[in-house]
Order: structure tokens, then sequence, then C-alpha cells
């Protein structure tokens, strides 16, 4: 048997341990150890404390915020764990806390009991970390290419997850020769079932697609599907359009999303807003729109994870924020107008968690 290479032995634990520290004293010297940690304690914070506790500790002062925030998430954190863990958890606590005697270490005996609890959570974690991270491929997987080809057209086309997996559904559809299609979406709901929901979205708009010309008829369809067999809270957003090469008319139907913008040259165009959502109302019925859209001006589709984006004081980035922004954008290529739009985002939020996926989609004839 052949010796295994030294570029695919592992390195051994002690290697890790000695980089980790020497990364950490980098870090920590550098002054940049006080961001990660309080962007995950503001997330711990988002995860384990109701919207009521949030409220009050924002209205009191950063001293008096300590305690009280510590004892809430300490006792979500063992609430959060079963039944069994937790009496270890606290039997844990008990002995560690408990003085030692001739015949047993109860110190020691109390850190093992807590280091078998982190062990066997850190487990639960890594396998629904490895589900997730299959579904974030089959998702990139189903994305469309940035930058699709289209003959008289400049397109631009971007999906961003706050997640492992996200809920916005973002298409790109060759129907023939001469047509192709955009579809950008929108799940009211976050994580694993918001993903599921836009598959399933994401299939059932692709087959019918092919026996279905009228986009008004194929939305109808779509949103009786999802009436159907979504779950009751479950529902969805859509900007669905058709483009032509060598054409600037656009068709769309926009069920329930923030209608789409025109930017021109200092202004911006609102467009419209559309029938309800897909998956709420069983008899609704949808109409298709039809736009000219003039060299020079560029039509943008958004996810409500543009407006919505959250700093870290809970400021919306906001619809009037995106507005002025699209002012000072007309007359750039589609690549540029959404660098641009991503670029204020992330200014905006800097290190607060992401807590919506960002999608956008942005065409303009050439």
């Amino acid at each position: 048997m052949n010796k295994q290479s030294k570029s695919d032995q592992k390195p051994s634990i002690a290697k890790i341990l000695i980089e980790d520290s020497k990364n950490f004293t980098r870090t920590l010297f550098s002054g940049q150890m006080k961001r990660p940690i309080s962007r995950d304690f503001r997330e711990l914070q988002e995860f384990y404390l109701t919207q009521e506790q949030r409220n009050r500790l924002s209205r009191m002062s950063k001293w008096r915020r300590w305690l009280p925030s510590g004892f809430w998430l300490i006792k979500a954190m063992i609430l959060k764990l079963n039944p069994i863990r937790r009496v270890l958890f606290l039997l844990g606590i008990f002995f560690i806390l408990k003085s030692n005697n001739d015949n047993i270490n109860f110190p020691v005996l109390g850190g093992v009991i807590l280091l078998f609890i982190l062990m066997v959570e850190l487990k639960d974690k890594l396998v629904a970390q490895s589900e997730l991270h299959e579904g974030h491929a089959v998702q990139n997987a189903l994305l469309p290419p940035k930058r699709p080809v289209v003959p008289g057209w400049d397109i631009w086309l971007h999906y961003e997850a706050a997640n492992e997996v996200g809920g916005d559904l973002l298409d790109f559809q060759k129907m023939d020769e001469k047509r192709y299609r955009i579809a950008l979406g929108d799940v009211a709901d976050k994580g694993l079932k918001a993903a599921l929901t836009m598959a399933k979205l994401h299939a059932t708009l692709r087959a019918l697609s092919l026996d279905t010309d009228s986009m008004a008829n194929l939305i109808t369809k779509t949103n009786r599907i999802s009436c159907r067999d979504n779950l009751p809270t479950s529902f969805a957003s859509l900007i669905y359009l058709e483009i032509e090469k060598q054409s600037g008319t656009v068709r769309f139907v926009n069920a329930g999303h923030p209608p789409p913008l025109i930017i021109g040259k200092n202004e911006v165009r609102e467009l419209a807003k559309g029938e309800p959502g897909l998956g709420l109302t069983h008899n609704a019925r949808y109409s298709e729109h039809r736009l000219q859209i003039k060299k020079g001006e560029q039509l943008l589709i958004y996810s409500d994870g543009v407006t919505e984006a959250r700093n870290k004081t809970d400021e919306l980035f906001g619809e009037e924020r995106l507005l002025n922004l699209l002012k000072e954008l007309g007359g750039l290529t589609s690549q540029e107008t959404g660098e641009r739009i991503i670029a204020h985002v992330v200014d905006f939020i800097k290190d607060a968690p992401r807590t919506d996926d960002l999608s956008l989609a942005i065409i303009r004839p050439v």
C-alpha cells in the first residue's frame, strides 16, 4: 500500500490549535475582536430572546442590560435543550459548584457532563449543517447565469441567501429562439421551509410554462396549485416577465411583489402593483402588463431583502433610500447598477446579521 502523501494527510490537532491561537492573538491585538463578538451576541439575542424582551433591553442603559440579558439567554438556552440534556446540564452545573470529597472530584465530573452535552449538541448541529449544505448546493445548481445572453439586451441577475438556504426565487428560461423569461419571487418565510416552497414554485413554473403561452393564465394556474398544496401560512410574491430579442418590449405579471422600477436619467418610475401573492386566494386571476423600455432606461426587479435590510440599530434601508440611490444610476450598465445597489446595502448594514435573502434582476435594451 502506498504511503499517503503529505498533502492528503490531515493536520494534527496540535497544529490546528497552535494556528488557532496565533489567529486569536492577531485578532485580539489588532482590535478586531470586538466586532465578531458583538455580532455573535446580537445574533444570540435575536435567536433566544422574545421581541418583548428585546424591547425591554432597548429601553435600558448599556450597563443595566447585562444582568437581565445574561439571565434570559441562559434560561432560554436551557429550555431549548431536550429534557434529558436539560437535567444533565443542571446536574453538571451542580457538580461544578459542589466541593470535592475523598472519593469523587465533583467539579471534574460536572465538567465531563457539560463536555458530553456540548459534544452531542455539536453533533446535531453538524448533521443539520451538512443537510443544509446539500440543500445549498441544489439551490446553486438551480440558479441562472449571472449574465444571461439575449441579443439586444443587457441583463444582470443576482441572488444572495441570508442563510445556508434561501427562500427567494430567481430563474431565467429560454422559451424559444425569440422569447426569454425571467422569474423573481420571494417566499414569505425563512430557512428550510421557504427553500422547499421556493423549489416547488420553481418546478411548477418550469413545467407549466412549456404548455401555456399566456403568462396571466400560467400564474393563475400556479396560484391554484399553491393554494391547493402549500401550507396555510405559506405564500409567495412573484414577478414573471418575458422579453424578446432585439426588442425593448417587456411583458410581465405581478403577483403581490414590490412593483418593478424603471430607472431613467435622474428619475425613477414605479410600475403596476399587480394582484395578490401566490397561495393566498384560490380564485385570484392575474393580468399581463406590457411596456416599452427606451434605450438609456433600465428595468429593476428586486426582493424585499433590499428595502428591508437592517443595520445594527434596527433601521431599515427602505424604499426612499433605494429610490434616491437609483436616481444617480441612470446611464450605467446593468452590472454597474446592480453592484452599486449591493454595495450601498452592504455599507448600510455593515456587521449587522443578515435577516432576509436579496435578489435583483436588472435589464436594459442595448
